[in-house]
């Protein structure tokens, strides 16, 4: 089975906990109490995620060709 690799971002809520965005995956959003907690949950989704695209014959993305910038202004 081919091993896939995610960039993934957590932005602190201020009712508590992490929201995980995965920005290669439209969609594909999840939370956790702890930054521990996050980080499972987003291994659960993106497997969901990949599933559910295998299982429609979709093409799988991926962050290879995704470039990171950060700007501040």
């Amino acid at each position: 089975m081919k091993k896939f690799s995610y960039r993934i971002l957590f932005r602190k809520e201020s009712e508590g906990g992490y929201t995980v965005l995965v920005p290669a995956l439209p969609g594909c959003v999840t939370h956790g109490d702890t930054i521990d907690q996050a980080i499972e949950m987003a291994k659960e989704a993106i497997d969901g995620y990949i599933e559910t695209l295998k299982a429609h014959g979709e093409e799988i993305p991926t962050d290879e060709e995704t470039l990171e910038y950060r700007l501040t202004s």
